[in-house]
């Protein structure tokens, strides 16, 4: 009897284990993630503090924006949204341990997070390892195609195309690069060279700054032996921002500058006193400045300045966060469901939202956005001129040159220019 008692015991635990195991390789995908059931949880992981919190703090509070309007306006299926938001602190190592943190402890549905592009590398295997639905919400150097992956910031074919035709055309075919040197400045400075060459310009040189570099008198040298049209620049982090005030002091001031990167993130124009970021020209999705000529861009100015007074500017990347919440939150809506597969599904029907920047729209093949861009220039004391609109800029250089259709054929990897 205690035999049979012993087998039977035996046998129940090890269908119990397999029903585990079956559920752990099969079942997350198709459930809900949150524990509690009772609300559901949106992981936020951006640098509050550390090297990039200049633009951190303002996608955390956007983060925070987004999620209260949702809440006030009924919430998602019935349920409250819970944010939860732990300190990154520009530290890639933190970043791995956050989002296994998020997935495995706190059971989030979903994962908005990072920006430097560093930081994105370093989560993403760890999202697609767990099929979690992530979204990027900031610019970058384009390229990634990834099932879990939803970027909804600017991309090379926004910012780095428009932008090179209109200084090649209005000063000249020769241009300097100079960029961070990690992922996001050498495939950036490969879409350069590519737009350059396509456009019958010439690169001079390129050089690549580590991170953390923060003197620049034999870079600014070189530049003025160049004798460039445009210097480009692709710096990053608040050390390497020092550029331009040593370039104010010792460049050739009549050398425009052109990034993708500057004011519209970090508000360089504010921060340091002309003429250190004068005669830059950019190409960005959205700026503070834009308010004073779009609605929707001073509705979205003045209820982000309202709900967080002490923030000093609202760029680019806050845009990107707040609308990239709303895109989702639009999507679990018509999926009626947080399930990842369905939440996808609904996010490649081709879903919008008009919001702050007009209307952003998920490209389905490729999982960026199709995007309004603007062209800017500072005068010689750093005010703002917007000269030029592009509607609906389609971000379809994975999808026509790579071939790449992410309804279809899942992927799991970044493409570059210029292999």
């Amino acid at each position: 009897m205690k035999l049979k008692k012993l087998k039977f015991k035996r046998s129940a635990i090890t269908v119990i284990l397999l029903l585990c195991l079956s559920i752990s390789l099969f079942g997350c995908n198709n459930v809900s993630s949150s524990g509690d059931g009772k609300t559901i949880k949106l992981g936020v992981l951006e640098d509050r503090s550390g090297d990039f919190s200049l633009v951190g703090i303002q996608k955390y509070y956007a983060a925070k924006l987004a999620v209260e309007e949702i809440n006030k306006n009924g919430g998602l299926l019935g349920k409250k949204v819970e944010m939860v938001a732990p300190d990154t602190q520009s530290d890639n190592n933190r970043y791995q341990e956050m989002a296994k943190r998020l997935i495995l402890n706190d059971h989030v549905d979903a994962i908005m997070g990072a920006f430097s592009s560093a930081s994105r590398e370093a989560i993403r295997p760890i999202m697609e390892q767990n099929k979690m639905l992530y979204f990027y919400n900031n610019q970058y150097e384009g390229g990634v195609a990834s099932k879990y992956t939803f970027n909804t910031g600017a991309i090379p074919d926004h910012q780095i195309t428009p932008l090179i035709k209109e200084m090649i055309k209005k000063f000249g075919p020769k241009v300097y690069t100079i960029a961070a040197d990690y992922n996001f400045g050498q495939i950036s400075a490969k879409w350069v060279e590519k737009t350059v060459k396509e456009n019958g310009g010439q690169i001079v040189n390129q050089e690549f700054i580590p991170l953390g570099v923060s003197q620049f008198s034999s870079t600014i040298s070189r530049i003025k032996k160049a004798k460039p049209d445009v210097l480009v620049t692709l710096l990053v982090g608040q050390d390497q921002s020092s550029f331009y005030e040593q370039w104010a002091k010792s460049g050739d001031k009549s050398i425009p500058m052109a990034s993708t990167v500057n004011m519209a993130q970090a508000y360089e124009h504010k921060r340091f006193a002309p003429p250190a970021l004068a005669n830059m020209y950019i190409t960005a999705t959205f700026m503070e400045e834009l308010a004073e000529k779009y609605p929707s861009a001073k509705t979205f100015v003045d209820k982000f300045k309202k709900k967080f007074p002490k923030n000093k500017y609202v760029g680019m990347e806050a845009e990107s966060e707040y609308t990239g919440i709303m895109l989702w939150a639009k999507a679990v809506k018509k999926a009626k469901t947080t399930k990842t597969d369905a939440v996808i599904k609904a996010l490649e029907s081709g879903i919008s939202y008009d919001g702050p920047a007009g209307k952003v729209t998920i490209d389905p093949k490729t999982h960026h956005t199709v995007r309004n861009v603007y062209l800017v220039h500072t005068d010689s004391q750093q005010k703002l001129h917007i000269d030029k609109e592009w509607k609906a800029v389609k971000p379809d250089w994975l999808s026509k040159d790579m071939g790449v259709d992410l309804t279809k054929k899942p992927e799991f990897k970044q493409y570059t220019p210029l292999k």
